[in-house]
């Protein structure tokens, strides 16, 4: 059995070695691509800014008329959107300016309108100027014919802005990677269906799926498949055609956990069969041949709720983002860090993830477990936003520790 950590370098070794296919690419509006992973970069089609930009509302002066401190003649006003139309700014002159407007010729600094004293068309500065103070110069944030946001990246509200500020109408982005998702077991039933008293609704697919949406895939769902070894196999050949496979349950020791041998009946490779972490003990990760040179990698995902969508967001989300696509460096941003309120019991051997709900505010992000009765407990991961982080060679974590959380 791998360490998690052992587990996630394997799992982005293979990853890093994954691309979209050739021609995977759509253009789309623009606000249809959020979510989406960008295939081009977005080229800034002029300086920006385009013009000195006033970052203040004041006057536009010379910082030599300030450092001076004698009265300047107000000779004008301009605000944002407005064109200077007047002359040069020469010695002794300033011009009242609001915020964003373009600083005019001759001018090289801004005086903030709270260190001016005004009097009619005078203003007297009340502090000392550098050139430059409070102007955005032309080409500062970015240069025409420059990348303003790198391909690969996925795009959210802030690259949406960027684009529509460089004129994109549009976006070229990658197309979303259909994930097949089986579920196995005998013990399921269709979530629209009144379950028995020893089964259970198909909740797992309906996870992955969302986890699969929100990642930017597009999640394929097949009929739950029962635990008969020759079902499994026939859904697994049918599921090929899919750019991933995520199976969920059929992966332990049980007498009918038929997951593996199928998967090695397709003549699967295996890159490990379990691993040191609490929940996903029994996660299987591994490729299978569909031609000569090329392979669909699969995880199969333990049965267990929980455990299935603790290890599709730390293992299947980044081989899911190099199939979109992605940026792998990206991948990072799952974690964050946290003060522990409360102390947690250690289990050395074993890097667990515990329902928890983290709290912040400005100043101090906290973290607290919530009680759980394992990993089918749906009702305590429902009401976390986050999963406490216990590392393997961890002994008991005390009230105040600084501990790492995965983000959900």
């Amino acid at each position: 059995m791998l360490s998690y950590t052992d587990a996630d370098r394997t799992v982005r070794e293979h990853a890093g070695k994954l691309k979209p296919a050739v021609g995977s690419s759509e253009t789309l509006p623009l606000l249809e691509t959020l979510g989406r992973v960008l295939a081009a970069p977005i080229i800034a089609d002029r300086d920006q800014p385009p013009f000195p930009r006033s970052t203040r509302d004041g006057f536009a002066c010379r910082a030599t008329d300030v450092a001076a401190g004698s009265p300047l003649a107000v000779i004008g006003r301009l605000r944002a959107g407005e064109a200077w139309t007047g002359s040069v700014i020469n010695e002794g002159e300033a011009v009242e300016i609001m915020t964003g407007a373009p600083v005019p010729p001759g001018a090289d600094c801004v005086l903030m309108v709270e260190h001016a004293t005004v009097d009619r068309s005078q203003i007297r500065p009340s502090r000392q100027l550098t050139p430059g103070e409070n102007i955005v110069a032309p080409g500062a944030e970015a240069r025409s014919g420059r990348a303003v946001v790198p391909d690969g990246a996925r795009i959210g509200p802030r690259h949406i802005s960027a684009a529509a500020a460089c004129g994109y109408a549009a976006l070229p982005v990658f197309r979303r990677p259909r994930v097949a998702i089986l579920a196995t077991g005998d013990e399921l039933v269709p979530i629209e269906s009144r379950p028995l008293l020893h089964q259970i609704r198909n909740s797992n697919s309906y996870s992955i799926a969302a986890q699969v949406l929100e990642r930017g895939g597009k999640p394929v769902l097949f009929p739950i498949v029962p635990d008969d070894l020759a079902a499994i196999e026939a859904t697994i050949h049918e599921a090929l055609d899919c750019d991933l496979l995520i199976l969920s349950g059929g992966v332990s020791m049980g007498k009918y956990d038929f997951v593996e041998h199928a998967l090695l009946n397709l003549r699967a490779e295996f890159f490990f069969t379990g691993l040191r972490i609490q929940p996903g003990r029994p996660l299987v990760f591994g490729r299978l041949p569909v031609q000569p040179s090329t392979h669909r990698y699969f995880f199969g995902l333990p049965g267990n709720p929980v455990s299935a969508m603790v290890t599709f967001k730390l293992f299947a989300t980044t081989v899911l983002a190099a199939l979109s696509g992605e940026d792998g460096s990206a991948m990072d941003s799952r974690f964050a860090e946290a003060h522990l309120a409360g102390g947690v019991s250690g289990r050395p051997g074993l890097t667990r993830f515990l329902p928890a709900h983290v709290d912040s505010d400005a100043s101090h992000v906290s973290v607290r477990p919530i009680p759980w009765q394992g990993s089918g407990d749906q009702t305590a991961a429902a009401n976390a936003n986050c999963f406490l982080v216990v590392p393997e060679e961890c002994g008991d974590l005390l009230d105040g520790s600084l501990v790492r959380i995965l983000l959900i």
